[in-house]
């Protein structure tokens, strides 16, 4: 990092600085030598106003916990802890009602409920996947997967096996009599297809016809009319494909040789430069820009090899069809994609200023990613990401209406520096910290010509639970946390604040992961909830989730059930902030703590090995029970500040994490003695993963809102030296 390359008071990264030069400015009508002057400025503007916010954070935080330790003999009394909450400027007082304006919103985020994918940048081949995933099979996503159960011989294992073909097939027609019916008969009696007058036709065995119960779901066709390889349909704004082929080797059994089912999938996709990648130099940030730019560009593509063959995966193209009419008509063939930048906390040194510090890291990734997205603003043609020309960053870990204004001045000073029309970057703000939940309104206000999306994060929130209110006591075991009034309150909250100032058919209001990527029955038997509860999308851990997902979107109306929910009577901002402690410290055995400490322990460790060994920012790692879960920063840092409030309140010793830790070593080493890359953390305990892990659950309690950032990206710089 010594080879840098000096433009004013900054000294910049030889490698970043090439890359701005020969990737990024050429084709857009920015110059290099004005980037890094634009960057001086902006960062002289708002580097220190970004230093002041996150000192806000630690006099806040320390109030907090002051209070907590002088009120600890008396109980908690809601009351005084509430205005305590408000002399402090931690809760502030709501305005008058408003409605959001933002405008040029694509539709797929104001109108297109649907599952949204989050997937790190970094890694170019699942980007390709995630932007992919606008369309996926049901019939591969059903075989696939645990949906169609393995009983009566339709093992999944092995060649194709047609007991199980079966299944899938009946499950897709079932589920196209659901969403799309006919008026008579089931999908299971149709033998053809044909397109007369604007009007689809179906044939039945004894040569009856049929014809849809509602024929404006029925969208346009591929092929010939009379006997059309592709059935477009539509319902609750998601489309279906059902594809024709009598030459292909399931469509030729079928009766009307219906080959698949194609379902209108992740709609949108958050590529992620956050909590799901492991960047902590300018070698990584440019490995992440360089993806999200060849996705603006629309040329990102990526060679790998699979089953001894090397494959090339890149874009898809629009999706072409007829309309009813037989006039040509395009639908999108990719994601509408957003860009999750880094929260205000964290620094890196591909960028050091006038004092030869390192810049803060969000003000480089607005800086590059807008300036990215202009390419996408020019470009012409079908692989365009927005039609009404907009960039979509989501930002999250924001605490209060401060940081959102912050966050909204930034972009608009980007905006000018770049030569971009004003409010040309929308902002997504990340309902994660606890002042962020209970100051909402205020927070989408700062922001109301801006905003598209709202969201909640049960794992960061309960992080900032945790750590904001670590003096108040001993909280209550992480499996119970899901019950505590808090958690329901905030989700409805979130949605309730969201409909109140505007978001429906403007702006998403989203919901959080499903974790488990293999149990996707599970997942479809549990997360039609998001959908009921008002949100517009929901995160799922592969573009597999994404297509079962949205069987959701088509049994419930999202714009209808939020049209319902406009009378409902806000949450109560009193659960909101109920601390969930534990009332009984002595009722938890010793075996009980042991427990917790084991499963907290093992889940820090499978996650950081690989953060810090092998740069990987978000995988599928198993846990304790070795079921496979979908892990980023968020779930380590509520483990590492659920091991630091027991430690703190005495529930556990410091010995007794680290003997933890050790033995927790042992049974993610043997979790991982499959994989050729992977470095044992025992018997030695002496590498750096481990004393990251180590590290993370003793100083917990003293990490910046108990983020776990700081000690992760020492400890991978420490490790890539």
């Amino acid at each position: 990092m010594s080879d840098r390359i000096e433009y004013g008071n900054l000294k910049v990264s030889k490698e970043l600085d090439n890359f701005l030069r020969k990737e990024v400015v050429p084709e857009i009508d920015v110059d290099p030598e004005n980037f890094w002057k634009s960057f001086e400025k902006v960062l002289e503007e708002f580097g220190p106003r970004n230093k002041e916010l996150l000192e806000k954070r630690e006099t806040i935080q320390k109030q907090i916990d002051d209070w907590h330790v002088a009120k600890k003999d008396e109980g908690h009394n809601h009351e005084e802890y509430l205005n305590f909450l408000k002399e402090i400027g931690y809760l502030i007082d709501e305005g008058e009602d408003f409605q959001i304006t933002t405008q040029n919103v694509d539709d797929e985020i104001k109108k297109v409920a649907g599952a949204q994918l989050v997937v790190p940048v970094m890694n170019a081949r699942f980007s390709l996947n995630a932007a992919n995933a606008r369309w996926g099979s049901l019939y591969d996503a059903l075989y696939g997967t645990d949906m169609i159960s393995e009983d009566g011989g339709a093992e999944k294992s092995g060649p194709y096996n047609p007991v199980r073909g079966e299944k899938v097939i009946e499950f897709s027609k079932s589920f196209l009599d659901d969403t799309v019916p006919l008026s008579n008969v089931s999908f299971s009696e149709v033998t053809g297809f044909s397109v007369e007058n604007g009007t689809l036709k179906v044939n039945t065995s004894g040569q009856a016809t049929d014809s849809l119960k509602d024929q404006s779901q029925f969208i346009g066709y591929t092929g010939d009319p009379d006997s059309p390889s592709g059935i477009l349909l539509k319902n609750n704004n998601l489309h279906i494909e059902i594809q024709v082929d009598p030459e292909d080797s399931v469509g030729r059994d079928d009766p009307a040789n219906i080959k698949d089912v194609v379902l209108e999938s992740a709609v949108t996709t958050i590529q992620d430069l956050e909590d799901s990648v492991a960047a902590v130099d300018a070698e990584d940030k440019s490995l992440a820009y360089r993806n999200w730019l060849g996705l603006m560009k629309g040329d990102l593509k990526e060679s790998f090899m699979k089953g001894g063959e090397e494959m090339t995966r890149s874009l898809n193209n629009d999706r072409t069809y007829f309309d009813i009419d037989g006039n040509d008509m395009t639908l999108p063939g990719r994601s509408v994609l957003l860009v999750r930048n880094v929260g205000h906390l964290m620094t890196n040194p591909a960028i050091l200023d006038a004092n030869g510090n390192e810049v803060p890291e969000g003000i480089m990734d607005a800086m590059f990613t807008i300036c990215i997205g202009k390419h996408d603003l020019q470009k012409k043609g079908q692989l365009a990401n927005s039609r009404t020309g907009s960039i979509y960053i989501v930002k999250p870990k924001m605490h209060g209406p401060e940081e959102v204004q912050f966050t909204c001045d930034l972009f608009a000073r980007v905006e000018e520096e770049l030569g971009l029309a004003p409010l040309t970057v929308k902002v997504g703000i990340m309902d994660e910290e606890r002042r962020t939940t209970v100051n909402l309104k205020e927070c989408i206000r700062v922001a109301s010509d801006r905003v598209i999306f709202i969201n909640t994060g049960f794992l960061d929130r309960t992080g900032d639970e945790i750590h904001t209110s670590m003096e108040a006591g001993p909280v209550i075991p992480k499996a119970q946390m899901k019950q505590q009034p808090w958690i329901n309150a905030y989700e409805d909250w979130n949605v309730d604040v969201g409909l109140e100032t505007g978001f429906r058919g403007k702006a998403q209001i989203g919901k959080g992961m499903w974790a488990m990527p293999d149990e996707m029955l599970g997942m479809y038997e549990n997360k039609s909830m998001h959908p009921e509860a008002g949100a517009n999308c929901a995160w799922v851990p592969s573009p597999t989730a994404a297509t079962l997902h949205a069987i959701h979107y088509h049994q419930v109306s999202v714009p209808e059930r939020q049209k319902d929910l406009l009378t409902r009577t806000r949450a109560n901002l009193k659960d909101i902030l109920s601390i969930p402690l534990l009332e009984d410290p002595d009722s938890l055995s010793a075996d009980d703590i042991q427990a917790e400490l084991d499963n907290n322990c093992q889940g820090i460790l499978g996650y950081v090995v690989r953060w810090v060994d092998m740069g990987v920012g978000c995988s599928k790692v198993p846990d304790i029970n070795n079921i496979g879960l979908m892990e980023d920063r968020a779930t380590c840092r509520i483990s590492s500040q659920h091991i630091a409030n027991w430690l703190h309140h005495d529930l556990c010793s410091e010995e007794q994490v680290i003997a933890t830790m050790k033995k927790m070593a042992a049974i993610v080493d043997e979790q991982n003695a499959g994989d050729p890359e992977y470095t044992n953390m025992a018997p030695n305990f002496d590498g750096v993963a481990f004393s990251a892990a180590v590290d993370l659950a003793i100083k917990g309690r003293t990490q910046p809102s108990g983020y776990t950032e700081p000690i992760l990206h020492s400890k991978r710089l420490e490790f890539k030296s």
